[in-house]
Protein backbone atom coordinates (compact mmCIF):
# COMPACT_ATOMS: atom_id res chain seq x y z
CA UNK A 1 0.00 0.00 0.00
CA UNK A 2 1.16 3.61 -1.15
CA UNK A 3 1.91 6.21 1.69
CA UNK A 4 -0.85 8.49 0.52
CA UNK A 5 -3.34 5.84 0.54
CA UNK A 6 -2.45 3.56 3.69
CA UNK A 7 -2.27 7.57 5.79
CA UNK A 8 -5.91 8.45 4.10
CA UNK A 9 -7.17 4.90 5.76
CA UNK A 10 -5.56 5.72 8.85
CA UNK A 11 -7.09 8.84 9.29
CA UNK A 12 -10.74 7.32 8.35
CA UNK A 13 -10.28 4.37 11.28
CA UNK A 14 -9.30 7.74 13.32
CA UNK A 15 -12.25 9.31 12.49
CA UNK A 16 -14.39 6.91 13.31
CA UNK A 17 -13.23 5.98 16.42
CA UNK A 18 -12.91 9.55 17.62
CA UNK A 19 -16.83 9.77 16.39
CA UNK A 20 -17.63 6.68 18.36
CA UNK A 21 -16.16 8.41 21.17
CA UNK A 22 -14.05 5.64 21.89
CA UNK A 23 -10.72 8.21 21.75
CA UNK A 24 -12.78 10.47 24.40
CA UNK A 25 -13.18 7.39 26.40
CA UNK A 26 -9.44 7.32 26.82
CA UNK A 27 -7.33 8.91 29.79
CA UNK A 28 -5.79 12.37 28.81
CA UNK A 29 -3.53 12.51 31.83
CA UNK A 30 0.21 12.45 31.01
CA UNK A 31 -0.24 13.12 27.27
CA UNK A 32 2.20 14.92 25.73
CA UNK A 33 0.51 18.31 24.32
CA UNK A 34 0.05 17.58 20.73
CA UNK A 35 -2.11 14.38 21.86
CA UNK A 36 -4.35 16.39 24.39
CA UNK A 37 -5.03 18.63 21.26
CA UNK A 38 -5.63 15.67 19.29
CA UNK A 39 -7.84 14.27 22.33
CA UNK A 40 -9.53 17.08 22.63
CA UNK A 41 -10.46 17.25 18.96
CA UNK A 42 -11.60 13.90 19.30
CA UNK A 43 -13.97 15.39 21.97
CA UNK A 44 -16.12 17.41 19.86
CA UNK A 45 -16.40 15.04 17.03
CA UNK A 46 -17.67 12.38 18.96
CA UNK A 47 -21.47 11.41 19.04
CA UNK A 48 -23.35 12.98 21.69
CA UNK A 49 -25.22 9.90 22.32
CA UNK A 50 -21.80 8.09 22.99
CA UNK A 51 -21.85 9.62 26.44
CA UNK A 52 -23.83 6.96 28.02
CA UNK A 53 -22.28 4.11 26.41
CA UNK A 54 -19.57 2.05 28.25
CA UNK A 55 -16.22 1.95 26.71
CA UNK A 56 -16.41 -1.57 25.27
CA UNK A 57 -19.79 -0.72 23.63
CA UNK A 58 -17.95 2.07 21.95
CA UNK A 59 -14.96 0.12 20.43
CA UNK A 60 -17.38 -2.27 19.33
CA UNK A 61 -19.35 0.03 17.48
CA UNK A 62 -16.76 1.68 15.89
CA UNK A 63 -14.70 -1.50 14.96
CA UNK A 64 -18.03 -3.14 13.40
CA UNK A 65 -18.10 -0.03 11.25
CA UNK A 66 -14.63 -0.08 10.15
CA UNK A 67 -15.63 -3.52 8.47
CA UNK A 68 -14.57 -7.14 9.61
CA UNK A 69 -11.16 -7.25 9.41
CA UNK A 70 -10.93 -4.44 11.78
CA UNK A 71 -13.03 -6.50 13.85
CA UNK A 72 -10.47 -9.21 13.66
CA UNK A 73 -7.52 -6.61 14.52
CA UNK A 74 -9.39 -5.82 17.90
CA UNK A 75 -10.32 -9.52 18.77
CA UNK A 76 -6.46 -10.12 17.83
CA UNK A 77 -5.22 -7.67 19.65
CA UNK A 78 -7.47 -8.45 22.97
CA UNK A 79 -4.11 -11.33 23.29
CA UNK A 80 -1.76 -8.55 23.42
CA UNK A 81 -2.40 -6.70 27.06
CA UNK A 82 0.97 -5.39 26.33
CA UNK A 83 0.16 -3.60 23.49
CA UNK A 84 -3.25 -1.95 24.55
CA UNK A 85 -2.73 -2.39 27.96
CA UNK A 86 -4.84 -5.13 30.62
CA UNK A 87 -8.23 -2.56 30.74
CA UNK A 88 -8.65 -2.33 27.22
CA UNK A 89 -7.83 -5.80 26.34
CA UNK A 90 -10.28 -7.18 28.53
CA UNK A 91 -12.53 -4.98 27.16
CA UNK A 92 -11.55 -6.15 23.35
CA UNK A 93 -12.24 -9.79 24.42
CA UNK A 94 -15.98 -8.87 25.00
CA UNK A 95 -15.92 -7.63 21.36
CA UNK A 96 -18.48 -9.73 19.00
CA UNK A 97 -19.53 -9.38 15.24
CA UNK A 98 -21.92 -8.21 14.73
CA UNK A 99 -22.85 -8.59 10.92
CA UNK A 100 -26.09 -9.20 9.37
CA UNK A 101 -26.22 -12.93 7.88
CA UNK A 102 -25.95 -12.39 3.86
CA UNK A 103 -29.15 -14.24 2.02
CA UNK A 104 -29.57 -17.78 1.26
CA UNK A 105 -29.68 -17.55 -2.26
CA UNK A 106 -25.97 -16.06 -2.37
CA UNK A 107 -24.93 -18.87 0.04
CA UNK A 108 -26.13 -21.96 -2.60
CA UNK A 109 -24.34 -19.93 -5.22
CA UNK A 110 -20.85 -19.86 -3.32
CA UNK A 111 -21.95 -23.26 -2.13
CA UNK A 112 -22.35 -24.42 -5.74
CA UNK A 113 -19.67 -22.50 -7.59
CA UNK A 114 -17.31 -24.33 -5.08
CA UNK A 115 -18.52 -27.89 -5.10
CA UNK A 116 -19.37 -28.31 -8.74
CA UNK A 117 -23.01 -29.64 -7.91
CA UNK A 118 -26.01 -28.22 -7.20
CA UNK A 119 -27.58 -27.85 -3.32
CA UNK A 120 -30.49 -30.24 -4.43
CA UNK A 121 -28.24 -32.99 -5.48
CA UNK A 122 -25.97 -32.33 -2.13
CA UNK A 123 -28.44 -31.86 0.61
CA UNK A 124 -31.75 -33.17 1.41
CA UNK A 125 -32.81 -29.79 2.64
CA UNK A 126 -30.87 -26.58 2.88
CA UNK A 127 -32.06 -24.48 5.85
CA UNK A 128 -31.98 -20.55 6.59
CA UNK A 129 -28.77 -18.74 8.60
CA UNK A 130 -28.22 -20.38 12.52
CA UNK A 131 -25.14 -18.17 12.97
CA UNK A 132 -23.63 -14.92 11.22
CA UNK A 133 -19.93 -13.89 11.46
CA UNK A 134 -17.96 -11.07 9.46
CA UNK A 135 -16.14 -13.99 7.74
CA UNK A 136 -18.59 -16.63 7.38
CA UNK A 137 -22.43 -18.01 8.23
CA UNK A 138 -23.31 -21.61 9.48
CA UNK A 139 -26.66 -22.67 7.89
CA UNK A 140 -28.24 -26.33 9.02
CA UNK A 141 -29.02 -28.91 6.86
CA UNK A 142 -30.19 -32.33 6.41
CA UNK A 143 -28.42 -35.03 3.94
CA UNK A 144 -28.75 -39.02 2.30
CA UNK A 145 -26.55 -41.51 4.34
CA UNK A 146 -25.02 -43.91 2.37
CA UNK A 147 -26.88 -46.33 3.97
CA UNK A 148 -29.97 -44.87 2.69
CA UNK A 149 -30.13 -42.80 6.22
CA UNK A 150 -30.32 -39.38 7.00
CA UNK A 151 -28.26 -36.60 8.96
CA UNK A 152 -28.59 -33.12 10.38
CA UNK A 153 -25.22 -31.08 9.59
CA UNK A 154 -23.82 -27.80 10.15
CA UNK A 155 -23.44 -25.95 6.52
CA UNK A 156 -20.47 -22.68 6.81
CA UNK A 157 -20.06 -20.86 3.71
CA UNK A 158 -17.82 -17.89 3.23
CA UNK A 159 -18.89 -14.56 2.85
CA UNK A 160 -18.94 -13.32 -0.54
CA UNK A 161 -16.38 -10.36 -1.51
CA UNK A 162 -14.67 -10.55 1.80
CA UNK A 163 -11.27 -11.80 0.75
CA UNK A 164 -10.55 -9.19 -1.42
CA UNK A 165 -11.76 -6.99 1.63
CA UNK A 166 -9.43 -8.43 4.07
CA UNK A 167 -6.78 -7.99 1.58
CA UNK A 168 -7.19 -4.15 1.80
CA UNK A 169 -7.64 -3.77 5.41
CA UNK A 170 -4.07 -6.13 5.90
CA UNK A 171 -2.19 -3.43 3.74
CA UNK A 172 -3.33 -0.75 6.27
CA UNK A 173 -2.40 -2.62 9.13
CA UNK A 174 0.96 -3.48 7.61
CA UNK A 175 1.42 0.12 6.84
CA UNK A 176 0.53 1.11 10.74
CA UNK A 177 2.96 -1.76 11.58
CA UNK A 178 5.53 -0.45 9.76
CA UNK A 179 5.26 3.54 10.47
CA UNK A 180 5.65 2.58 13.97
CA UNK A 181 8.44 0.41 13.83
CA UNK A 182 10.58 2.76 12.49
CA UNK A 183 9.55 6.01 14.36
CA UNK A 184 8.13 4.85 17.38
CA UNK A 185 11.90 3.17 18.78
CA UNK A 186 9.74 1.61 22.70
CA UNK A 187 7.14 -0.53 19.95
CA UNK A 188 10.20 -2.13 17.94
CA UNK A 189 10.50 -4.39 21.33
CA UNK A 190 6.85 -5.87 20.24
CA UNK A 191 7.57 -6.41 16.73
CA UNK A 192 4.64 -5.04 14.96
CA UNK A 193 4.78 -6.24 11.42
CA UNK A 194 5.50 -9.48 13.33
CA UNK A 195 2.36 -9.08 14.98
CA UNK A 196 0.24 -8.49 11.46
CA UNK A 197 1.86 -11.10 9.97
CA UNK A 198 0.74 -13.47 12.58
CA UNK A 199 -3.18 -11.78 11.94
CA UNK A 200 -2.51 -12.14 8.40
CA UNK A 201 -1.46 -15.69 8.29
CA UNK A 202 -4.33 -16.84 10.67
CA UNK A 203 -6.86 -14.96 8.50
CA UNK A 204 -5.82 -16.34 4.89
CA UNK A 205 -5.88 -19.78 6.70
CA UNK A 206 -9.51 -18.94 8.10
CA UNK A 207 -10.37 -17.86 4.74
CA UNK A 208 -9.80 -21.32 3.03
CA UNK A 209 -12.61 -23.74 4.51
CA UNK A 210 -10.46 -27.09 3.28
CA UNK A 211 -7.68 -26.06 5.96
CA UNK A 212 -10.20 -25.77 8.52
CA UNK A 213 -11.77 -28.86 7.59
CA UNK A 214 -7.80 -30.50 8.03
CA UNK A 215 -7.85 -29.29 10.89
CA UNK A 216 -10.69 -30.66 12.45
CA UNK A 217 -9.86 -33.90 10.92
CA UNK A 218 -5.92 -33.90 12.48
CA UNK A 219 -7.55 -32.74 15.81
CA UNK A 220 -10.03 -35.26 15.43
CA UNK A 221 -7.19 -38.01 14.93
CA UNK A 222 -5.24 -36.47 18.19
CA UNK A 223 -8.11 -36.17 20.24
CA UNK A 224 -9.76 -39.58 19.31
CA UNK A 225 -8.49 -41.33 22.84
CA UNK A 226 -8.82 -38.31 24.92
CA UNK A 227 -11.52 -37.57 27.88
CA UNK A 228 -14.19 -35.75 27.50
CA UNK A 229 -13.51 -34.16 24.60
CA UNK A 230 -14.07 -33.94 20.75
CA UNK A 231 -14.50 -32.62 17.55
CA UNK A 232 -16.86 -32.67 14.60
CA UNK A 233 -16.26 -35.25 11.49
CA UNK A 234 -16.25 -33.53 8.17
CA UNK A 235 -17.95 -34.64 5.18
CA UNK A 236 -15.30 -34.06 2.35
CA UNK A 237 -17.59 -35.16 -0.06
CA UNK A 238 -19.45 -31.22 0.89
CA UNK A 239 -16.43 -29.29 1.71
CA UNK A 240 -14.58 -27.04 -0.76
CA UNK A 241 -12.69 -23.41 -0.01
CA UNK A 242 -15.49 -21.72 0.16
CA UNK A 243 -17.77 -24.21 2.02
CA UNK A 244 -17.39 -26.78 5.18
CA UNK A 245 -19.81 -29.16 5.79
CA UNK A 246 -19.34 -31.21 9.34
CA UNK A 247 -21.70 -33.23 11.73
CA UNK A 248 -24.28 -31.09 13.75
CA UNK A 249 -23.39 -30.51 17.56
CA UNK A 250 -26.53 -31.41 20.05
CA UNK A 251 -25.07 -29.50 23.31
CA UNK A 252 -25.06 -26.26 25.02
CA UNK A 253 -23.07 -23.65 24.17
CA UNK A 254 -20.88 -22.74 26.80
CA UNK A 255 -21.45 -18.96 27.17
CA UNK A 256 -24.62 -20.46 28.96
CA UNK A 257 -23.35 -21.21 31.94
CA UNK A 258 -26.85 -21.33 33.38
CA UNK A 259 -27.85 -23.35 30.79
CA UNK A 260 -25.63 -26.42 31.62
CA UNK A 261 -25.87 -26.03 35.13
CA UNK A 262 -29.63 -26.52 34.63
CA UNK A 263 -29.07 -29.37 32.52
CA UNK A 264 -27.37 -31.22 35.49
CA UNK A 265 -23.64 -31.34 34.41
CA UNK A 266 -20.74 -30.93 36.79
CA UNK A 267 -19.42 -27.46 36.87
CA UNK A 268 -16.37 -27.82 38.11
CA UNK A 269 -15.53 -30.81 36.06
CA UNK A 270 -15.94 -28.80 32.79
CA UNK A 271 -13.59 -25.96 33.81
CA UNK A 272 -11.28 -28.21 34.58
CA UNK A 273 -11.85 -30.34 31.43
CA UNK A 274 -11.57 -27.05 29.56
CA UNK A 275 -8.23 -25.84 30.32
CA UNK A 276 -6.63 -29.90 30.80
CA UNK A 277 -7.46 -30.12 27.25
CA UNK A 278 -6.25 -27.03 25.83
CA UNK A 279 -2.74 -27.61 27.74
CA UNK A 280 -2.73 -31.67 26.50
CA UNK A 281 -3.12 -29.87 22.91
CA UNK A 282 -0.80 -27.42 22.75
CA UNK A 283 2.07 -29.63 25.06
CA UNK A 284 1.07 -33.42 23.50
CA UNK A 285 0.53 -32.21 20.11
CA UNK A 286 1.93 -28.94 19.56
CA UNK A 287 -1.71 -28.43 17.76
CA UNK A 288 -4.37 -26.56 19.74
CA UNK A 289 -7.80 -24.61 19.22
CA UNK A 290 -6.62 -20.63 19.37
CA UNK A 291 -9.61 -19.38 19.20
CA UNK A 292 -11.35 -21.29 22.12
CA UNK A 293 -13.91 -18.38 23.59
CA UNK A 294 -17.04 -20.50 24.94
CA UNK A 295 -18.98 -19.36 21.86
CA UNK A 296 -17.05 -21.94 20.30
CA UNK A 297 -17.43 -25.13 22.67
CA UNK A 298 -20.48 -26.70 23.04
CA UNK A 299 -21.51 -29.33 25.85
CA UNK A 300 -22.55 -32.65 24.89
CA UNK A 301 -25.39 -34.42 26.47
CA UNK A 302 -22.83 -37.03 27.67
CA UNK A 303 -20.91 -34.13 29.16
CA UNK A 304 -18.21 -33.92 26.93
CA UNK A 305 -16.81 -31.28 25.16
CA UNK A 306 -16.89 -30.58 21.77
CA UNK A 307 -14.90 -27.83 20.33
CA UNK A 308 -16.19 -25.82 16.75
CA UNK A 309 -14.71 -22.70 14.54
CA UNK A 310 -11.24 -24.58 14.15
CA UNK A 311 -10.72 -21.73 11.55
CA UNK A 312 -7.93 -20.32 14.07
CA UNK A 313 -5.33 -23.03 15.29
CA UNK A 314 -1.72 -22.68 16.69
CA UNK A 315 1.20 -25.02 16.74
CA UNK A 316 4.43 -25.33 18.78
CA UNK A 317 7.38 -27.19 17.53
CA UNK A 318 8.90 -29.52 20.04
CA UNK A 319 11.50 -27.18 21.12
CA UNK A 320 8.97 -24.37 22.12
CA UNK A 321 6.50 -27.30 23.57
CA UNK A 322 9.40 -28.10 25.63
CA UNK A 323 10.78 -24.82 27.18
CA UNK A 324 6.90 -23.94 27.60
CA UNK A 325 6.25 -26.57 30.09
CA UNK A 326 9.30 -26.28 31.56
CA UNK A 327 8.24 -22.53 32.07
CA UNK A 328 5.06 -23.70 33.87
CA UNK A 329 6.46 -26.54 35.64
CA UNK A 330 9.15 -24.08 36.87
CA UNK A 331 6.35 -21.98 38.17
CA UNK A 332 4.41 -24.94 39.84
CA UNK A 333 7.48 -26.38 41.80
CA UNK A 334 8.27 -22.13 42.41
CA UNK A 335 11.96 -22.89 40.88
CA UNK A 336 12.48 -19.32 39.38
CA UNK A 337 15.93 -20.17 38.65
CA UNK A 338 15.12 -22.74 36.26
CA UNK A 339 12.29 -20.41 34.42
CA UNK A 340 15.28 -18.06 33.81
CA UNK A 341 17.57 -20.31 32.71
CA UNK A 342 14.65 -21.29 30.33
CA UNK A 343 13.80 -18.09 29.31
CA UNK A 344 17.60 -17.38 28.08
CA UNK A 345 18.01 -21.54 26.89
CA UNK A 346 15.34 -20.24 24.66
CA UNK A 347 16.70 -16.86 23.43
CA UNK A 348 14.13 -15.51 24.66
CA UNK A 349 15.97 -12.58 27.11
CA UNK A 350 19.68 -11.27 25.97
CA UNK A 351 22.52 -13.34 26.90
CA UNK A 352 24.14 -9.74 28.20
CA UNK A 353 21.67 -9.91 31.39
CA UNK A 354 22.30 -11.64 34.20
CA UNK A 355 20.53 -14.96 35.10
CA UNK A 356 20.27 -14.69 38.66
CA UNK A 357 18.17 -10.74 38.35
CA UNK A 358 16.18 -12.43 36.06
CA UNK A 359 15.34 -15.12 38.41
CA UNK A 360 14.82 -12.33 40.94
CA UNK A 361 12.70 -10.95 39.01
CA UNK A 362 10.44 -14.00 38.08
CA UNK A 363 10.46 -14.65 41.43
CA UNK A 364 9.00 -11.26 42.15
CA UNK A 365 6.19 -13.02 40.35
CA UNK A 366 5.35 -16.03 41.75
CA UNK A 367 5.50 -15.91 45.04
CA UNK A 368 2.53 -13.57 45.31
CA UNK A 369 0.35 -16.31 43.01
CA UNK A 370 1.36 -19.19 45.44
CA UNK A 371 0.50 -16.81 48.57
CA UNK A 372 -2.95 -16.28 46.84
CA UNK A 373 -6.20 -18.45 47.41
CA UNK A 374 -7.53 -20.08 44.86
CA UNK A 375 -9.83 -18.06 43.03
CA UNK A 376 -7.55 -15.09 43.17
CA UNK A 377 -4.68 -16.77 40.71
CA UNK A 378 -5.26 -15.48 37.66
CA UNK A 379 -3.14 -16.27 34.56
CA UNK A 380 -4.31 -12.73 33.27
CA UNK A 381 -2.43 -11.34 36.31
CA UNK A 382 0.66 -13.53 35.74
CA UNK A 383 0.39 -12.69 31.90
CA UNK A 384 0.70 -8.83 32.59
CA UNK A 385 3.27 -8.97 35.43
CA UNK A 386 5.55 -11.36 32.37
CA UNK A 387 5.26 -8.63 30.08
CA UNK A 388 6.12 -6.16 32.57
CA UNK A 389 9.36 -7.88 33.32
CA UNK A 390 10.45 -9.32 30.51
CA UNK A 391 10.70 -5.40 29.01
CA UNK A 392 12.84 -4.81 31.89
CA UNK A 393 15.13 -7.19 30.32
CA UNK A 394 14.49 -6.78 26.46
CA UNK A 395 12.61 -10.06 26.15
CA UNK A 396 11.63 -9.85 22.11
CA UNK A 397 7.67 -10.62 21.74
CA UNK A 398 7.73 -14.34 20.22
CA UNK A 399 5.38 -14.58 17.55
CA UNK A 400 4.86 -17.88 17.95
CA UNK A 401 3.29 -17.92 21.30
CA UNK A 402 1.17 -15.26 20.61
CA UNK A 403 -2.09 -17.20 20.01
CA UNK A 404 -1.15 -19.98 22.78
CA UNK A 405 -1.39 -16.49 25.18
CA UNK A 406 -4.01 -15.57 24.28
CA UNK A 407 -6.07 -18.91 24.60
CA UNK A 408 -4.51 -19.45 27.70
CA UNK A 409 -6.12 -16.48 29.44
CA UNK A 410 -9.39 -17.21 27.44
CA UNK A 411 -9.93 -20.77 29.03
CA UNK A 412 -8.95 -19.45 31.78
CA UNK A 413 -11.93 -17.11 31.94
CA UNK A 414 -13.86 -20.54 31.11
CA UNK A 415 -12.78 -22.30 33.59
CA UNK A 416 -13.46 -19.54 36.31
CA UNK A 417 -17.00 -18.77 35.19
CA UNK A 418 -17.95 -22.80 35.53
CA UNK A 419 -16.27 -22.64 39.04
CA UNK A 420 -15.26 -19.28 40.43
CA UNK A 421 -12.91 -20.62 42.75
CA UNK A 422 -10.53 -22.49 39.66
CA UNK A 423 -7.03 -22.73 40.73
CA UNK A 424 -5.33 -22.66 37.43
CA UNK A 425 -2.35 -24.34 38.47
CA UNK A 426 -4.04 -27.22 40.31
CA UNK A 427 -5.64 -28.25 36.89
CA UNK A 428 -2.69 -27.37 35.15
CA UNK A 429 -0.60 -29.73 37.09
CA UNK A 430 -0.90 -33.02 35.87
CA UNK A 431 -0.76 -32.47 32.42
CA UNK A 432 2.25 -30.67 33.08
CA UNK A 433 4.25 -32.86 35.43
CA UNK A 434 3.04 -35.57 32.62
CA UNK A 435 4.64 -33.78 29.84
CA UNK A 436 7.80 -33.23 31.78
CA UNK A 437 8.37 -36.80 32.52
CA UNK A 438 7.63 -37.99 28.98
CA UNK A 439 10.58 -35.02 28.07
CA UNK A 440 12.64 -35.74 30.75
CA UNK A 441 12.28 -39.26 32.06
CA UNK A 442 12.67 -42.46 31.57
CA UNK A 443 10.57 -42.71 28.83
CA UNK A 444 12.34 -39.57 27.18
CA UNK A 445 15.80 -41.35 27.73
CA UNK A 446 14.68 -44.24 25.85
CA UNK A 447 13.22 -42.32 22.90
CA UNK A 448 16.64 -40.25 22.66
CA UNK A 449 18.47 -43.88 22.77
CA UNK A 450 15.81 -45.10 19.92
CA UNK A 451 16.57 -41.86 17.86
CA UNK A 452 20.09 -41.72 18.28
CA UNK A 453 20.47 -45.40 16.63
CA UNK A 454 18.14 -44.30 13.72
CA UNK A 455 20.18 -41.44 13.06
CA UNK A 456 23.64 -43.50 13.27
CA UNK A 457 21.38 -46.41 10.87
CA UNK A 458 20.89 -43.61 8.20
CA UNK A 459 24.75 -41.90 8.77
CA UNK A 460 26.06 -45.94 8.23
CA UNK A 461 23.48 -46.40 5.56
CA UNK A 462 25.04 -43.15 3.55
CA UNK A 463 28.60 -44.28 3.43
CA UNK A 464 28.64 -46.39 0.81
CA UNK A 465 27.54 -43.60 -1.19
CA UNK A 466 29.51 -40.67 -0.07
CA UNK A 467 32.55 -43.58 -0.89
CA UNK A 468 31.77 -43.71 -4.26
CA UNK A 469 31.95 -40.04 -4.54
CA UNK A 470 34.87 -39.67 -3.32
CA UNK A 471 36.48 -42.40 -5.25
CA UNK A 472 35.16 -40.64 -8.05
CA UNK A 473 36.93 -37.35 -7.20
CA UNK A 474 40.01 -39.36 -6.46
CA UNK A 475 40.30 -40.67 -10.35
CA UNK A 476 39.76 -37.17 -11.45
CA UNK A 477 42.11 -35.38 -8.92
CA UNK A 478 45.69 -35.93 -10.83
CA UNK A 479 43.78 -34.00 -14.03
CA UNK A 480 42.59 -30.89 -11.66
CA UNK A 481 45.53 -30.92 -9.94
CA UNK A 482 47.45 -30.65 -13.43
CA UNK A 483 45.14 -28.80 -15.65
CA UNK A 484 42.42 -26.49 -12.98
CA UNK A 485 39.03 -26.19 -13.93
CA UNK A 486 38.34 -25.47 -17.47
CA UNK A 487 35.61 -23.03 -18.43
CA UNK A 488 35.01 -22.94 -22.44
CA UNK A 489 34.06 -19.90 -23.99
CA UNK A 490 30.33 -20.15 -24.01
CA UNK A 491 30.35 -20.50 -20.35
CA UNK A 492 32.10 -17.37 -20.23
CA UNK A 493 29.93 -15.36 -22.25
CA UNK A 494 26.74 -16.98 -20.38
CA UNK A 495 28.56 -15.51 -17.09
CA UNK A 496 29.55 -12.59 -18.44
CA UNK A 497 25.89 -11.67 -19.48
CA UNK A 498 24.33 -13.09 -16.00
CA UNK A 499 26.70 -10.84 -14.40
CA UNK A 500 25.32 -7.59 -16.57
CA UNK A 501 22.26 -8.24 -16.18
CA UNK A 502 22.03 -8.93 -12.07
CA UNK A 503 24.07 -5.56 -11.81
CA UNK A 504 21.82 -3.50 -13.92
CA UNK A 505 18.76 -5.01 -11.90
CA UNK A 506 20.40 -3.86 -9.12
CA UNK A 507 20.92 -0.28 -9.85
CA UNK A 508 17.63 -0.19 -10.95
CA UNK A 509 16.04 -1.80 -7.48
CA UNK A 510 18.52 0.84 -5.45
CA UNK A 511 16.85 3.66 -7.17
CA UNK A 512 13.26 2.64 -6.56
CA UNK A 513 13.60 2.22 -3.29
CA UNK A 514 15.35 6.01 -3.20
CA UNK A 515 12.56 7.22 -4.37
CA UNK A 516 9.83 5.18 -2.35
CA UNK A 517 11.86 6.56 0.96
CA UNK A 518 12.05 10.28 -0.42
CA UNK A 519 8.06 9.86 -1.14
CA UNK A 520 7.27 8.45 2.12
CA UNK A 521 9.49 11.17 3.89
CA UNK A 522 7.71 13.85 1.83
CA UNK A 523 4.08 12.39 2.77
CA UNK A 524 5.06 12.40 6.21
CA UNK A 525 6.75 15.86 6.25
CA UNK A 526 3.61 17.28 4.67
CA UNK A 527 0.91 15.20 5.74
CA UNK A 528 2.00 15.67 9.81
CA UNK A 529 2.11 19.15 8.99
Amino acid sequence: MNPISGSFALLRAAFVLAREGVIEALPAEGLPPMARLAHRIATLVARRSADNRARSERLSRALNRLGPSYVKLGQFLATRPDIVGQEIARELELLQDKVPPFPREEAIAEIELSLGRTVGELFLEFGEVVGAASIAQVHRARVMMPDGGERTVAVKVIRPGIRSRFRHDLGVFYFAARTAERFVFSLRRLRPVAIVDTLAQSTKIEMDLRLEAAAFSEMGENTADDPGFRVPSVDWERTGRDVLTMDWVDGIKMNDVAAAAAAGHDMQALGVAVVQSFLRHAMRDGFFHADMHPGNLFVAPDGAIVAVDLGIMGRLDPRHRRFLAEILYGFIRRDYRRVAEVHFEAGYVPRRHDVASFAQAIRAIGEPIHGQSAETISMAHLLTLLFEVTELFDMETQPELILLQKTMVVVEGVARAYDPRFNMWVAAEPVVSDYIMGQLGPRAALRDAREGLESLRRILSSIPQAATGLEALAAQLPDLVENGIRIDDNALRRLQTERRGSVLSGRIAEWLIAISLVAIAVTLVFGGG
